[in-house]
């Protein structure tokens, strides 16, 4: 981990905070719960036991394994709706294959993203190619779901497809971290991700003993989770390791170190790091949907039940 990365991070473009910036403090650190998702792939339920106030935009997000599977044992989803939210893949490790109802999709891989607006309502597979079901391997990722607020909920669906050549490659004042911006501005610098509510979306690599502040928007909400090794957040030094989940308050800028001992299977702190802007309207999440109210997420189910979200491909 992870796939996409430079030999020499002191070339690339570096991000610093004002020197008078207001760091946001530590609310909370919350260890994400184990679980199962589609047909059998283990993940970490990121997001669980937050309140919802400090996650708006964000609804959700998974990470992916890691898991080294053995020959024949890749799983992914079966063919299943969504309506109302945007669902974002974000591949670290391995391989997998998307397709949707609106012929959307392709193969993501070793630091792809794939970025689907799911809108008024669309049916979508994620799944091992069949390489990768025959050899086993490495499989590492991560999907965040972003919800969309009421104007945006019956758009029409979109997919994005975000290579990983094009990630913006950041890195911080000494070359210590570096940092993927997928979506969203840091520093004056853009991600490649289209975005229908703003957020910020970066993966970031410190290395052992390294510390990172990078300028943060006030008016975004601010959240970290732990891919693998430890490291303490905020100006406080709040520990956090693998599988969890860092809750920042208000300010202009967020803090990360990496301990100088990491764990053997990965030399680096590995963070992603997110904010978005809250849509602070009600949120009713049931299943595949995101909507505003009750007898939305009643139509939702109805339209999928009478075939009004899609159809699967007669080829599939």
């Amino acid at each position: 981990m992870p796939a996409v990365t430079v030999e020499n991070p002191l070339t690339l473009p570096r991000v610093t905070a004002p020197a008078d910036a207001k760091q946001r403090p530590v609310l909370h650190v919350a260890t994400a719960p184990s679980g199962f998702e589609g047909e059998g792939f283990p993940v970490r339920r990121a997001f669980a036991g937050i309140n919802y106030k400090f996650l708006d935009p964000f609804i959700m997000m998974d990470q992916m394994g890691e898991v080294e599977y053995a020959p024949g044992e890749p799983k992914g989803t079966p063919w299943h709706p969504h309506r109302g939210f945007e669902t974002v893949t974000y591949i670290i490790d391995g391989t997998m294959n998307h397709r949707d109802s609106h012929g959307g999709g392709g193969t993501i891989a070793d630091g792809d993203t794939q970025w689907m607006t799911a809108g008024s309502g669309i049916l979508h597979i994620e799944a091992p190619p069949e390489q990768l079901v025959m050899t086993g391997g490495l499989f590492h990722g991560l999907q965040l779901w972003v919800n969309l607020p009421k104007s945006d909920k019956m758009m029409s669906p979109r997919y994005q497809d975000i290579g990983s050549g094009q990630v913006r490659l950041l890195t911080s004042s000494d070359g210590g971290a570096l940092l993927r911006l997928i979506a969203g501005d840091i520093d004056g610098h853009e991600g490649p991700g289209i975005t229908h509510t703003p957020i910020t979306m970066l993966h970031v690599s410190l290395n052992p003993g390294a510390e990172l502040t990078l300028p943060w928007r006030a008016d975004f909400n601010a959240l970290a989770y732990a891919l693998a090794g430890r490291g303490t957040a905020g100006e406080d030094k709040r520990p956090f390791r693998t599988g969890q989940s860092v809750v920042f308050g208000n300010g202009d800028s967020v803090t990360l170190r990496a301990d100088e001992s990491q764990e053997s299977r990965s030399p680096n702190f590995e963070v992603v790091l997110l904010g978005g802007r809250p849509i602070r309207e009600p949120m009713m999440h049931y299943g595949p949907f995101v909507m505003n109210t009750h007898a939305e997420l009643a139509q939702a189910f109805e339209d999928y039940q009478s075939g009004r979200l899609g159809v699967i491909p007669a080829d599939a």
